[in-house]
């Protein structure tokens, strides 16, 4: 007798499972502890097998019908149902593991195991973000460079013509990856090259006249925030190194001793170690942080925790609350005042500056003689530099920079 959903509802756990049948081959199972089962008994090649159909009531009776003569529509055919089912999960799988997002985390977790900077990292899952809501869940081999361009397009569209501009560029990335990985044929990012407003290319707003640097030096010098900003800030025009590498600066890398700073390739833009020697005034600097940042892991710690260093605003916030507007002074901008002004001076080799600014080098055979054949001159210009820090602070006079003879 075909069952209906008042005997399914009425029928009660038993000490042992028991079965209820339907017709066809559909049958209900019922469970010791309540759970209703349902199957599908059929013979394939001779051999009987049993089909999964669902739990009751999640799949009532009629959906169980269905589903049932879907499947002997299969068994007809000459197909096994419960391959077919296998299949067509292993294919939803595949089909998750291939969307856009997902190559795209897996491209970012490789970055990121192959040494990429945690800042670089959260960059591409924030730009992974502003995509997912129409290409996340697209298969990668799907998408249309018509789809990838109007998601950029929105973009645009809002003003944010830079965002635009590094979203192709992510984009690219993950559609190479996926190709790379036999996911997709080719890179449709590729084809739109051209396709977005071109922003203006925006430079790191910096002082780069010496009366100017005096002025700025004597603001850092009375800052009234906290120690930790302080000492970042009256360290960066000495080393004019990169902000993060400045904010990330680890105790066990300072060799103060020998006046020697080795930054790990890992920090670097480049991938290589860069080595920043100290000047007196760099030493007396971080000899002054050691007194009370020394017992911990980084140079300069945030605020909250010293597990984790000064956040990325925090020395540009200082410059703000300084006077300096984001037109006129940045905490990069630090590299481009002592690029500007060594360049200027005529004492030191272009070479030796490139590098003190750590700077690639597209010839590696070039490169490795330079950072040996430099690093004395390196020294000599390191503390000539803070030396011409601290005239330009003194006084408020502008020191002329003589250039030297062509």
């Amino acid at each position: 007798m075909a069952l209906t959903d008042a005997a399914i509802r009425a029928a009660k756990p038993a000490a042992a499972q028991f079965k209820l049948f339907d017709g066809g081959g559909l049958f209900l199972i019922v469970r010791p502890s309540g759970g209703k089962l349902w199957r599908l008994k059929y013979r394939h090649h001779g051999k009987e097998q049993q089909l999964s159909i669902g739990r009751y009531p999640e799949v009532g009776l009629k959906e169980a019908r269905e589903r049932r003569d879907e499947a002997r529509k299969v068994i007809a055919g000459g197909g096994d149902p419960a391959f077919e089912k296998k299949r067509a999960a292993v294919a939803a799988s595949i089909s998750v593991a291939n969307t856009f997002s997902a190559i795209a985390l897996e491209l970012i977790d490789k970055r990121e195991r192959e040494g990429l900077k945690d800042i670089t990292t959260g960059k591409a899952r924030w730009l992974l973000s502003l995509l997912e809501p129409e290409l996340g869940q697209r298969p990668v081999a799907e998408i249309e460079p018509y789809e990838l361009l109007e998601a950029l397009k929105k973009v645009e569209a809002s003003g944010r013509l830079e965002t635009a501009k590094r979203l192709l560029a992510f984009s690219s990335r993950v559609f190479r990856y996926a190709v790379a990985t036999a996911r997709a044929q080719r890179n449709i990012a590729a084809d739109l090259q051209g396709a977005l407003v071109a922003p203006k290319v925006k430079h790191h707003a910096a002082i780069i006249d010496p009366e100017g640097v005096g002025a700025l030096l004597r603001a850092i010098d009375g800052f009234e925030g906290q120690p930790v900003t302080l000492w970042a800030l009256r360290l960066a025009p000495h080393v004019f190194v990169r902000p993060g590498e400045l904010r990330q600066a680890e105790w066990t890398e300072i060799d103060l001793d020998a006046a020697v700073w080795r930054i790990p390739a890992s920090r670097m833009k480049m991938k290589r170690e860069h080595a920043v020697p100290l000047s007196t005034q760099g030493v007396a600097i971080l000899t002054e942080a050691r007194g009370l940042t020394g017992s911990g892991r980084l140079v300069f710690p945030g605020q909250r925790t010293p597990h984790r260093p000064l956040s990325e605003n925090t020395l540009n916030a200082a410059l703000r609350r300084l006077g300096y507007g984001a037109d006129e002074m940045t905490a990069h901008g630090f590299r481009s005042t002592a690029s500007t002004l060594l360049n200027e001076s005529g004492k030191w080799s272009v070479d030796a500056i490139e590098r003190a600014l750590a700077h690639g080098d597209t010839d590696g055979v070039r490169g490795a003689y330079h950072r040996g054949a430099h690093w004395d001159e390196r020294v000599r210009m390191a503390q000539w530099w803070s030396d011409y820090l601290d005239r330009l602070r003194d006084g408020g006079r502008v020191i002329p920079i003589r250039r030297a003879a062509s």
